[in-house]
C-alpha cells in the first residue's frame, strides 16, 4: 500500500481511530492494534510474504532470548544463527541472480561456459529495511545494551510497524521498542506537527520527485539523444527526483507515526545544502549512515587505527551501503565513488569540518560556503548518473557525453519549454528548504507567528498546488526497490 495511494487515505483514518479509541483499555490492546494494522498494510502488497517477516521475527524474538540466558560461545553461536537467518534471507531474494550472472560472466571472460539457470525471483517490499532493524535488535542485545523483550505482539509490532516498515527510517530497538511500552495518550499538538510533515513528505514527492522523474526518465532513457547541458539537467532532474521521493517518504512515515504517539529517528538533514562531502553523508539517510557506522565500522576499528585501514574501512563501508541499494554493479560503483570523494577530507582530517549550519553573517565566508555547496552537489549529482542507470556502460556514456563542450550549450527547447514550471517548483522548494534548514523539517515552525489564517492559507496554498501539479498515475517510491 502506497502513502499516496487512495487505499491509503482510507486505512490510515479508519487504524487512527479505532487506535486512539483504544487508548483507555490496556496498552497491548492498541499494540495488537498497530500489529494486526501493520500485517495488513504490508499484506496489501502481498500477502505472500506475510509469513516471511513473522519468521524473522520469530527468529530474532527467540535468539535475543536465547543469547541473554547463554554463556560464553552459546551467547555467539545465538548471534550467529540471527545473523546467517537474516542475511540468508536477505541474500536469496536480493542478491541470488546477481551473483550467478556475475559468475557466468566471470567464466565466460575467462573463455569457459556455466550452464547455470536464474530464478524468477520477487523481491519483497522493504526487505533490506526490517532486516537491517531486527539484526540490530539481536546485536544490542549480544552487546548487553539492551534487554530482550518478553512481550512478543510488542517486538513484534517492533518490526512490522507501518509507518516505516518498507523505506525506513531503519529504527534502533534501544529508541522504538521502549515506547511500545510506555502509555500513549492522544496529544492534539503532536497531531497537527505529524500531518503539519505529512503534507510536506506528500509535497516533495507529489510535487517535485513525480514531476522531476518524467524529465529525468526521458532524457536518461534517450540519451544518446542530448546534448551534454541537457544530460547535466537530467542528472540534476534525477537528484532532485531521488531527494524529493526518498525524504518525503520519511517525512511521511515520522508524521504518520507521529499521529500514533511515536518518535521516529530523522533520516535527512537537508543534505543539498552540505559544503563537502562529509558533511552530505551526515544528513543523507541517516538512519542507514548511522547502522553502518555502529555494526560495520566501528567493529572493524573506526577512525581509531591506521590511515591504511581508516582508507580500507571507508571503502568497505561505501561499497557496502552501494551493494546494500541493489544488485548492480551501478550501485557498487556509486559507492565506491562517494568514497573516492570522502578519502580526501579523511586523510587531511577535514571531514568533520562543517557539523551545522551556522553560518557566519562574513560575505566572504558566505561565498565560499555557496561555493562549497553547488561543487557538493555537483559531485553528488555525478555519482547519482551511476545510480539512475541502468549499467556501467550506460553511466559512463552518458557521462562522457555531458562533458564535452555541449555541455555549455543551450538546453533542448522542447525540454527547456515543457520543465519551466518545473524548475520555478524547484526554486520554491530550495527556499523553502533553507528557511526552515534549522529545524527537523522544512514546514516545522514556518509561519507559526503568522496570523491563523494566513498560515492556514499557506498550506491551502501546498495543498493545492499538490492536486494541481501532481503525477495522475500512481507512482511508488524508488526506496520500495530496496
Amino acid at each position: 500500500m502506497l502513502f499516496n495511494s487512495l487505499e491509503f487515505t482510507i486505512f490510515l483514518p479508519v487504524v487512527f481511530t479505532i487506535y486512539w479509541v483504544l487508548q483507555k483499555s490496556k496498552l497491548k490492546y492498541q499494540n495488537f492494534w498497530i500489529l494486526a494494522s501493520s500485517y495488513f498494510f504490508y499484506g496489501w502488497w502481498d500477502w505472500r510474504f506475510l509469513g516471511l517477516i513473522l519468521f524473522s521475527t520469530l527468529v530474532d524474538y527467540f535468539a535475543a532470548k536465547s543469547i541473554s540466558s547463554s554463556n560464553g560461545n552459546n551467547r555467539k553461536l545465538y548471534l550467529w544463527l540471527s545473523i546467517c537467518v537474516n542475511l540468508g534471507f536477505l541474500g536469496f531474494f536480493k542478491y541470488f541472480n546477481f551473483f550467478i550472472d556475475s559468475l557466468k560472466n566471470s567464466v565466460l571472460f575467462f573463455g569457459g561456459e556455466l550452464d547455470v539457470a536464474t530464478l524468477e525471483i520477487v523481491l519483497p517490499v522493504g526487505i533490506s529495511f526490517y532486516t537491517f532493524q531486527t539484526l540490530s535488535y539481536t546485536i544490542d542485545v549480544y552487546r548487553g545494551k539492551i534487554k530482550p523483550t518478553d512481550d512478543f505482539i510488542a517486538f513484534a509490532a517492533f518490526v512490522s510497524f507501518f509507518p516505516q516498515l518498507v523505506a525506513g527510517p531503519i529504527e534502533r530497538a534501544s529508541n522504538l521498542l521502549p515506547q511500545f511500552f510506555t502509555k500513549r495518550t492522544f496529544s492534539y499538538s503532536l497531531a497537527i506537527d505529524g500531518l503539519r510533515q505529512i503534507l510536506w513528505g506528500l509535497f516533495k514527492k507529489m510535487v517535485i520527485a513525480d514531476n522531476c522523474a518524467t524529465f529525468a526518465n526521458l532524457i536518461f532513457n534517450n540519451s544518446d539523444d542530448y546534448s551534454g547541458s541537457t544530460l547535466f539537467v537530467g542528472a540534476m532532474f534525477f537528484a532532485f527526483q531521488i531527494y524529493g521521493d526518498f525524504s518525503g517518504y520519511s517525512d511521511i512515515a515520522i508524521g504518520t507515526a507521529r499521529l500514533f504517539g511515536f518518535n521516529l529517528m530523522k533520516n535527512f538533514a537537508f543534505p543539498y545544502f552540505s559544503r563537502d562531502i562529509a558533511e552530505f553523508w551526515r544528513r543523507w539517510h541517516i538512519s542507514l549512515s548511522t547502522w553502518f557506522r555502529d555494526y560495520l565500522y566501528i567493529p572493524l576499528g573506526g577512525s581509531k587505527v591506521g590511515s591504511i585501514t581508516k582508507i580500507r574501512n571507508v571503502f568497505i563501508i561505501f561499497i557496502v551501503s552501494g551493494f546494500w541499494h541493489g544488485a548492480n554493479w551501478t550501485f557498487i560503483v556509486w559507492g565506491a565513488l562517494n568514497a573516492l570523494f570522502f578519502i580526501p577530507l579523511l586523510v587531511l582530517n577535514r571531514n568533520r569540518k562543517n557539523l551545522d549550519f551556522d553560518e557566519h553573517q562574513n560575505v566572504w565566508i558566505y561565498l565560499k560556503n555557496l561555493f562549497n555547496r553547488v561543487l557538493t552537489f555537483i559531485l553528488v549529482t555525478i555519482a547519482w548518473v551511476f545510480f539512475r542507470a541502468e549499467s556501467i556502460d550506460h553511466a559512463l556514456n552518458y557521462l562522457k557525453s555531458m562533458f564535452t563542450k555541449a555541455l555549455f550549450t543551450s538546453l533542448d527547447s522542447k525540454i527547456l519549454e515543457d520543465s519551466t514550471v518545473l524548475f520555478y517548483l524547484i526554486s520554491i522548494f530550495i527556499l523553502l528548504e533553507w528557511v526552515g534548514r534549522k529545524n527537523e523539517y522544512a514546514l516545522e515552525k514556518l509561519g507559526m507567528s503568522w496570523p491563523m489564517l494566513i498560515r492556514w492559507s499557506f498550506y491551502g496554498l501546498i495543498i493545492f498546488s499538490i492536486g494541481m501539479f501532481m503525477v495522475t498515475e500512481e507512482t511508488p517510491f524508488i526506496y520500495f526497490q530496496f
